[in-house]
């Protein structure tokens, strides 16, 4: 079973998620601008009992992160978790993005994955 282990900038928050995630993606909304200061958001979503955390988490508008450094690092739901690809300890090289989302606001100099679905606003 594949294991990934990912953390804040100060190491204060940690957290494991395990098997394949249910979906991966980039998101272009202005929420998640925002919230990252980039162009996009790259996550993936894994089943709730597939994770496990350790340490204090503040969360704003359901975004979980780090009090203390600021990093941002899942949204956890009741079934779900969505984690934030750029926390964890090793590059997720091996996970491609199957969808982009709210790609109505993606950056004209961004080209369209060409293996991902597109949506204008939020997948259905």
């Amino acid at each position: 079973m594949n294991i990934r282990i990912g953390s804040c900038l100060c190491g204060a928050v940690a957290y494991r998620v395990e098997g394949e995630p249910l979906r991966t993606g980039l998101c272009h909304c202005a929420d998640c601008r925002k919230s990252s200061g980039s162009a996009f958001t790259f996550f993936a979503v894994w089943p709730r009992q597939a994770f496990s955390y350790s340490g204090d988490i503040a969360t704003f508008s359901g975004r979980s992160f780090c009090p203390v450094c600021g990093s941002r690092l899942f949204c956890l739901q009741e079934a779900a978790v969505e984690i934030r690809l750029g926390s964890l300890d090793s590059a997720p090289t091996d996970l491609m993005p199957s969808y982009e989302v709210w790609i109505k606001r993606r950056e004209p100099w961004l080209n369209p994955l060409p293996s991902a679905g597109q949506f204008a606003e939020d997948a259905d």
